[in-house]
């Protein structure tokens, strides 16, 4: 699937519903901290996120929220965060859809893979 070149909304939005997998795991990247960055010592930016990783709401009326990974979505493109819900009509707690955009990365776990990721 070609890279979308266009600044029409509506073909932002075709893009992203039908991209394939291996282009939605690029979608899932999530901005990395300022302390965290200094911490790991890069220059990175961004990196995908992972069930695990403890991170920080950016914006929405939870602003500031941190909480760890507990699901990452590729079909739908969100994240869920541990402790974030919201009550349905039966009175049952749901976890509630977040995109990466809308959070930061405050600790998570750096393997090998990770490490070699972030000193590229």
């Amino acid at each position: 699937m070609k890279r979308v070149e266009s600044k029409q909304p509506r073909k932002q939005r075709k893009y992203r519903a039908n991209a394939d997998l291996h282009l939605r795991r690029r979608m899932m990247k999530v901005h990395i901290s300022k302390e965290l960055r200094k911490k790991l010592g890069t220059t990175k930016r961004t990196i995908l996120v992972r069930k695990g990783d403890k991170v920080r709401l950016l914006t929405g009326a939870k602003k500031g929220y941190e909480g760890k990974v507990i699901d990452v979505d590729y079909k739908r493109l969100k994240i869920y965060i541990e402790g974030l819900t919201r009550v349905n009509s039966r009175g049952e707690d749901n976890p509630v859809p977040v995109d990466p955009s809308n959070v930061e990365l405050v600790d998570g776990t750096f393997d090998k893979d990770r490490e070699v990721v972030l000193k590229r």
